[in-house]
């Protein structure tokens, strides 16, 4: 054993080490599991627990904000509008610092490494946020929380697209959007849960001037807010803190979980280290039913073709046929945010109580549109799985362009005519605000269901710089996520949600031509076969 592991130390120094097909046999034979067997099941399990995060994460704000746009008074912070857009565009710049950061790091260190790293972040963040005093103290937390969620949506992906066999490869991956997705759903019910044991976003009134309610009386914002002269002294504001809390405890179980779990095996062998990358493989495969020789003989082959000491985006830039899929990828980020799917994730409780509901029944409602979504991303593993990587995509767009644009007919047709000065809603017909519900409910489903995204990232780029590759692409998408976060509060004030969601759907058709055009099949090869055929296609 000692004298094997001093000649796969040998290898790691120079290329004239790489071993051939009979050497590696030798090694494989030899090299015994480096810890406990894991399934790939619970590998997938606690790994997308960071994805859980990331969707409870970004998905818990749509509730909280309604509590903190409350006056301090009664325990909320008194957001305008200004301020709402900064609370969630804060997380995404933090989440596209961390996706570039995280992907380096990731390539430096290790997949596993990353994520429990990412794990403490997580907890930091989310008990930060939940006991800030104000809002200069909550922007820090926030930016922390987005580092994490940033380098989640980098990092997890690679570790499962990488610990994954190639059959199995679409619907693993795949498993990081549905738990993001579950996670936006439990924020939703969560949000929900405190919303209605607390009685919704409401204060308690000290004086009321004009003599229509007690002192000492809890009355809802919605009306609390049209009163004028009313003096308020104390709430359930403080509700939001509750909700953002909870993030801590995935966080916990997500370190405690990945301490458990092997390295990455294709890390280990893009970085040299084929001893170990053996010894990891062995621990989630079976040795007597799968083909680990084959397997590892596939990531050394691309030592033997193409021999590189190390990798990095500089490179990847200089050389047309990493440059084209880094752009591809950057592209993938940008229109993926340009979906809106974080408007609905973020903001979905402000646009149904423009539409006609109360603050309490809006953040409820948002519980409907988080089934939707879940449904949409279990639905995604058959699509996945059976089609296409681009027919996916093909769909998604369609489905998404088709949905925004049916959601601002809504509005020109049932809302907008019919709302008041002030903002209130007088006479629309009685279906139009369940429209809203229904068509954005639609557009989650169309969504979630045809996410390849994260997929597609997880395969696109080469194994010596995957982690930061894909950290570049999934930061600018983050930076993307920042600009329509912060933008569309502002969007929807001022051109109103009509011209606001033709906009979104009009970029979309571009998404669509993408996707139809420029996306390139990743779902019939292996990461090894898929490098060699985009090195020989886009040289």
């Amino acid at each position: 054993m000692n004298s094997t592991a001093a000649n796969t130390s040998n290898m790691t120094t120079s290329a004239s080490s790489i071993p051939s097909r009979v050497e590696l046999e030798s090694l494989v034979k030899s090299t015994p599991t480096s810890g406990k067997k894991r399934s790939l099941a619970a590998l997938a399990l606690v790994a997308t627990l960071g994805s859980l995060l990331f969707g409870y994460d970004t998905g818990v704000i749509s509730g909280a904000l309604p509590y903190m746009g409350l006056p301090k008074t009664a325990g909320g912070l008194g957001l305008n509008a200004v301020q709402t857009g900064l609370v969630g565009g804060l997380l995404a710049l933090g989440a596209a610092l961390g996706a570039a950061m995280g992907g380096k790091l990731s390539d430096h260190y290790g997949r596993r490494h990353n994520i429990l790293l990412l794990a403490a972040i997580f907890f930091i963040g989310a008990v930060g946020c939940a006991l800030s005093p104000n809002l200069f103290v909550l922007y820090p937390f926030r930016f922390i929380l987005g580092f994490a969620v940033g380098g989640a949506a980098a990092t997890v992906p690679s570790y499962l697209s990488e610990t994954a066999p190639s059959k199995i490869r679409g619907p693993l991956v795949a498993i990081d959007q549905f738990m993001i997705v579950f996670g936006q759903f439990l924020a939703f019910s969560v949000n929900a849960a405190i919303a209605r044991s607390t009685g919704g976003p409401a204060a308690v009134v000290l004086s009321d001037p004009t003599g229509a309610h007690a002192a000492g009386a809890t009355v809802s914002w919605d009306i609390l807010s049209a009163i004028q002269g009313l003096t308020v002294s104390a709430g359930n504001g403080d509700a939001w803190r509750w909700m953002l809390l909870v993030a801590s405890i995935p966080a916990i179980g997500l370190w405690i979980g990945m301490r458990m779990m092997p390295e990455s095996s294709r890390w280990h062998a893009a970085n040299r280290r084929f001893l170990e990358a053996i010894g990891a493989l062995k621990r989630i495969r079976n040795e007597h039913k799968d083909d680990i020789l084959g397997e590892i003989d596939d990531m050394v082959e691309l030592h033997r073709q193409a021999p590189r000491e190390k990798w990095s985006l500089r490179q990847v830039w200089n050389a047309r046929w990493t440059r084209r899929i880094l752009i591809i990828g950057i592209l993938l980020g940008f229109f993926d945010q340009l979906t809106g799917i974080n408007t609905a994730m973020y903001y979905l409780p402000m646009v149904l109580h423009s539409a006609g509901f109360s603050s309490a029944d809006s953040i409820t409602l948002n519980v409907i549109s988080g089934l939707a979504s879940v449904i949409g991303a279990g639905t995604g593993f058959l699509l996945i799985a059976r089609f296409a990587r681009r027919s996916v995509g093909i769909y998604q767009e369609t489905g998404v362009t088709l949905c925004l644009f049916a959601l601002a007919a809504v509005f020109a047709l049932g809302i907008t005519p019919f709302m008041n000065a002030d903002g209130t809603i007088s006479g629309a017909p009685a279906i139009a605000p369940w429209l809203v519900l229904i068509v954005v409910s639609l557009f989650v489903f169309a969504k979630q269901s045809g996410t390849v995204m994260w997929v597609l990232q997880a395969e696109l780029y080469p194994a010596g710089v995957r982690g930061s590759a894909m950290g570049a692409a999934v930061a600018c998408a983050w930076l993307m996520n920042a600009v329509v976060t912060f933008a569309f509060p502002l969007m929807i004030s001022t051109m109103g949600p009509v011209w606001t969601y033709v906009t979104f759907g009009t970029i979309n058709i571009g998404a669509l031509l993408f996707y139809i055009f420029f996306v390139p099949e990743t779902k019939y090869s292996s990461l090894e076969e898929l490098e060699i055929i985009f090195r020989k296609r886009y040289s």
